[in-house]
């Protein structure tokens, strides 16, 4: 069984890494590895942006920080080990910007919740679930990876 995106939720059962798939194609693509620190949030937050303006598509770097933020916070609280590092890929293929977080634990799932008002903690997916016009969950051999898709518009590099 193939593990085919879904819009707005987790496609399950998820499939291992191995073996791997033809290699993907992207017009534009970044990966970061960052230590498992909340530092690295922030610092994630802002390459992001850095990437959405420089590829153009600086409409897009609010909505996909947010992202980045989201899903590295759930990787640093639920998957990630003491001295790991996780990775956060940015990449862009047509219109589809896409925003995916690997960290080395992969035994534990995130999964949407419905936090009471008062509930401090269990926002983070319900904020990507409502974003993202796509995300999923794919286990790994080895960790997950957590990625949420934004569709964004082409920009025209002939401005006359």
């Amino acid at each position: 069984m193939t593990n085919t995106p879904q819009a707005r939720g987790p496609n399950l059962p998820m499939n291992g890494s191995c073996p791997p798939g033809p290699p993907k194609r992207y017009d534009r693509f970044d990966a970061v590895s960052y230590p498992p620190y909340p530092g690295s949030v922030p610092r994630a937050r802002r390459h992001v942006v850095r990437l959405l303006t420089d590829w153009g598509h600086p409409g897009s770097a609010g909505d996909a920080a947010l992202l980045a933020s989201e899903l590295c916070t759930n990787a640093l609280l639920h998957g990630c080990l003491r001295d790991r590092l996780f990775r956060v890929e940015t990449s862009l293929a047509g219109t589809a910007l896409r925003v995916a977080v690997t960290g080395p634990r992969g035994e534990r799932v995130p999964s949407v919740n419905d936090p009471a008002s008062e509930d401090q903690f269990g926002r983070g997916l319900l904020i990507v679930r409502t974003l993202a016009a796509r995300w999923d969950i794919e286990r790994l051999t080895v960790g997950k990876t957590v990625w949420a898709e934004l569709d964004v518009t082409v920009v025209s590099r002939d401005r006359n």
